[in-house]
């Protein structure tokens, strides 16, 4: 047969003529030392298998025959479509929950502890300790305070009942005037009881004396004595008064009870007695207070 053309010679590659690329060399070797070339040989053949599974599967689906159309446009009744209006809107309450019962929302349906007064509105009656708070010293004419017992006249609120007190005498006072305007004349003899701090005795128009309360120098040594401020028209004093101030024409005295003080006042020297008869806690005034 004869050839038309030069002939063509393919030519020959010695064993060693043959080179590869550094980075596929270095990318063999690494694999083959860490044993990846048979996972490398895996994913290959997936990656070229994988389009072929999923496409030799793939069957198109035959479309489907539309019904036959049925003479004169009647369609049977088990074929017939309803069409109803839709009403969108909230479902009624009492048809969801028509299987349940109102319950109160303050009823307590757990037994636990339960602290008295924990309830709403839910009279309470509770008592404090009597307690005594004096606002001052003793003499110093102050009213100290007593917190009576509490007590509840409206659920839900407490009425505190405070007592206000301070120290008083009983005295008898004695009135007699000066043998030079009347001679003749008879003792006049008055009793005050409940003589509160800061009252002139026998009365303001005759100012002899003023009960300031107890005296302070008594009670620290424990005994009770009523403190008095003389006028500087008082003239002379008894004796046997008590004198609290060491200057000249005492003003300050004290006198326990059953001592008896005779005064010389005024410019007609007329003569009073004043004796201490009790001494004793009155009751000044009330407060309330409710929380």
């Amino acid at each position: 047969m004869k050839r038309l053309g030069p002939e063509l010679k393919m030519p020959k590659l010695k064993g060693g003529e043959m080179k590869v690329p550094p980075f596929l060399s270095d990318l063999y070797y690494d694999l083959r030392d860490r044993r990846l070339l048979p996972l490398v040989v895996l994913i290959l053949i997936a990656i070229v298998a994988t389009p072929i599974l999923l496409g030799g599967g793939s069957d198109k689906p035959k479309p489907a025959t539309p019904p036959a159309a049925i003479a004169g446009g009647a369609v049977p009744a088990s074929q017939s479509l309803t069409v109803v209006q839709a009403e969108p809107g909230l479902r009624n309450y009492k048809k969801r929950l028509r299987h349940r019962s109102p319950t109160d929302p303050f009823h307590q349906r757990f037994d636990g502890p339960r602290l008295k007064g924990s309830q709403l509105n839910e009279p309470t009656t509770s008592t404090a300790p009597t307690t005594e708070t004096p606002s001052s010293s003793p003499g110093s004419g102050g009213a100290p305070t007593v917190t009576s017992p509490t007590t509840t006249t409206v659920p839900g609120t407490t009425t505190h009942h405070v007592t206000y007190f301070t120290w008083g005498i009983n005295v008898q006072i004695t009135k007699l005037p000066s043998e030079e305007v009347d001679p003749e004349a008879t003792p006049e003899v008055t009793t005050k009881e409940r003589v509160l701090p800061q009252t002139p005795l026998p009365g303001s128009n005759t100012p002899v004396v003023t009960f300031l309360g107890l005296s302070r120098d008594a009670a620290e040594k424990k005994q009770a004595k009523a403190l008095f401020l003389v006028s500087d028209q008082v003239s002379r004093v008894s004796d046997n008064a008590e004198c609290v101030s060491a200057r000249e024409g005492c003003q300050l005295i004290e006198a326990k009870v059953g001592s008896s003080i005779n005064f010389i006042y005024g410019p007609g020297e007329t003569r009073y007695t004043i004796k201490v008869l009790k001494l004793e806690v009155v009751v000044t005034g009330h407060s309330e207070r409710h929380s």
